[in-house]
């Protein structure tokens, strides 16, 4: 089984960035400095794209730069790629910011974030 890399950017982010193209089943090493934490790629997840530390359930805030960048949408299991199609995004949301709702990305049941 290949080892892909991943880099965890603050001690308290839920993701970390791929540094290489993975496949299901790949091992993932995840470092932040000397730490390190090992998880199974569940999906491909490209190059620079952000894979789950742990389970995020539906609504939970995902955090990346130490930061909450949204909500999970769905259950995210670790080693799970993290993308819009999971991810409701908190930045640049001038629709929220406003009062308004934006319909693209509304998700009925969760909190605008």
């Amino acid at each position: 089984m290949p080892i892909r890399r991943a880099l965890v950017i603050h001690p308290y982010d839920d993701v970390a960035v791929m540094l290489e193209d993975c496949s299901p089943g790949d091992e993932i090493v995840a470092r932040l400095e000397q730490l390190q934490q090992r998880l199974i790629a569940k999906e491909a997840i490209p190059f620079g794209f952000k894979v789950a530390l742990r389970l995020l359930r539906p609504g939970e805030s995902v955090r990346k730069y130490g930061e909450v960048i949204g909500q999970a949408s769905q259950e995210i299991a670790a080693g799970g790629l993290v993308h819009v199609h999971n991810l409701v995004g908190a930045r640049g949301r001038g629709d929220l910011a406003a009062g308004g709702v934006d319909e693209r990305t509304y998700i009925p049941g969760l909190p605008p974030v």
